[in-house]
């Protein structure tokens, strides 16, 4: 079997029948200042497109000092959330030359630490982290030595740079919103409580009732994890408890949205009167035929601001605010009792 063999700079100044160093300052976009002969130029770069020839990415860092790379790290990448801003902020790297490198950490702290430490390893230029952590210590220690930027989720009162959504406000116009037509109850499902996206929606939800002249109880607020199972475990023990659908529903998350449709679907209920709701919208919810307000968060802008913050932070620029709330759209697919909302 034959072995594969990469193409180097030394293979194509042999090719083009010229020395390393008139190669390198061709490839390099330095031959017409240094007045390398146009014809030279011209053999060189044809050689090198037609041999397929790429410079070495370790080859470029040693020059720059830089890798020209980024880390993200997220929980996981099934979450729809996670999905859609890994893409927007890979699109933003792709355009500016930069590779993206993604670790997820299934919202556990050690591998995080794991994936975070592979990365610098890998001498990336900046991290961008959802973390799993309680606090930032590990984080300002990594940020003596490159910038990082928090994103989706802050840890306490941390200084460090941080994009984020606003989820109390819009969360609270929108359970408001729900229980001003006239229902007697709302549940909330919830992920983790120790992770604050999950504090601040449970937040808003116990605003918006306030706002509605609504007294919580406790059973409305029940508690699993980010993914669709946990969704379909919760509505399965709620729907026990009650021996029937509750009136209204907010989920904190797509993925707990999905576990309840699911169960819905699978038991006959999908026409059931229930109200509901959540947080993160999903494309597909346009071609339901059950009805599902939501706040939708603007992946490209949080993307965009992560992606702004890191390079600036990168070039030794002080950000003009280097701690971001971002707003919310709210998408009403039923009849919002708010006319500025429709």
């Amino acid at each position: 079997m034959t072995k594969n063999k990469r193409i180097t700079i030394n293979d194509i100044a042999r090719l083009a029948g010229v020395s390393k160093s008139t190669a390198s300052l061709v490839l390099n976009g330095r031959g017409k200042e240094l007045r390398v002969a146009q014809g030279t130029r011209d053999r060189v770069l044809e050689i090198a497109q037609q041999q397929h020839y790429q410079p070495s990415i370790h080859a470029r860092a040693l020059n720059s000092a830089r890798s020209h790379t980024l880390g993200l790290v997220v929980p996981e990448m099934t979450n729809h959330g996670f999905a859609r801003f890994s893409h927007e902020l890979e699109m933003l790297c792709r355009d500016a030359g930069l590779q993206l490198l993604i670790a997820c950490t299934a919202e556990n702290a050690s591998q995080e630490t794991l994936a975070v430490n592979n990365l610098i390893q890998r001498q990336v230029d900046g991290l961008i982290v959802a973390s799993s952590m309680l606090n930032d210590a590990q984080y300002l220690k990594i940020n003596q030595q490159l910038p990082v930027v928090l994103f989706d989720r802050h840890l306490g009162e941390s200084t460090l740079p941080l994009v984020i959504t606003d989820a109390i406000e819009p969360t609270a116009t929108l359970v408001q919103a729900v229980m001003r037509m006239g229902y007697d109850e709302i549940y909330f499902f919830g992920g983790q409580p120790r992770i604050s996206p999950t504090r601040d929606r449970l937040a808003g939800f116990y605003l918006g009732l306030e706002r509605a002249g609504v007294t919580a109880k406790p059973e409305w607020v029940m508690h699993g994890h980010y993914h669709a199972s946990s969704g379909y475990e919760l509505f399965a023990e709620l729907y026990a408890r009650l021996g029937r659908v509750p009136q209204a529903l907010f989920c904190a998350a797509c993925g707990l949205q999905e576990g309840v449709l699911r169960y819905l679907s699978q038991h006959q209920l999908l026409n059931t009167p229930m109200h509901l709701s959540s947080f993160d919208d999903h494309y597909l919810y346009d071609a339901l035929s059950v009805r599902i307000d939501t706040v939708e968060q603007d992946e490209r802008l949080l993307a965009w601001n992560c992606f702004e913050l890191i390079s600036q932070l990168i070039d030794e620029q002080k950000p003009q605010v280097s701690q971001r709330l971002l707003p919310a759209r709210l998408r009403w697919r039923r009849a919002s009792p708010f006319a500025d909302e429709r």
